[in-house]
């Protein structure tokens, strides 16, 4: 497995839109034109910048994660709409792909001091991954979900 965080762009974002999830977990992510609308939407916000990824094994799309910042701040650093397309789930894609995206992260932003996401409370194999990789509860909650964050040493 070689897997690898690309832009989504013109040339694959209709195989982004294909992605899906299984029914049962219809509900802990949007889908993918959700996540790309955010990016002209901008509902959290004007100073906020979303950069929507397409997760690759070799040159096979198999999921979708996107970080949306505020780089004139230490924690507004974000994972969100990140998901394992349902036929390749199970497979250690989450894992990785969450690896190389605050691989990212931390690369290119020096002055990130926590990495967050939300997760709902029911989603115990996402949470279960979150906790293996580090993240940890904020205690606080967003709508419906969980704030987890990742402190940057």
């Amino acid at each position: 497995m070689k897997v690898r965080l690309k832009y989504v762009t013109r040339e694959n974002w209709e195989e982004a839109l294909a992605l899906k999830v299984k029914e049962r977990q219809s509900n802990f992510v949007p889908p993918v034109a959700v996540s790309l609308a955010k990016i002209h939407i901008k509902p959290d916000g004007d100073n906020i910048v979303y950069l929507p990824f397409a997760i690759y094994d070799e040159e096979m799309m198999v999921g979708f994660i996107m970080h949306a910042y505020d780089e004139n701040t230490a924690n507004m650093y974000w994972i969100n709409g990140f998901m394992i397309d349902e036929s390749h789930q199970g497979r250690g894609y989450g894992r990785a792909a969450l690896s190389e995206m605050v691989h990212w992260i931390t690369n290119r932003f020096t002055g990130c001091k926590e990495i967050r996401l939300t997760v709902f409370k029911d989603n115990e194999k996402a949470q279960q991954l979150y906790k293996r990789f580090g993240f940890v509860p904020t205690g606080d909650v967003y709508g419906e979900e969980d704030v987890w964050f990742f402190p940057i040493k």
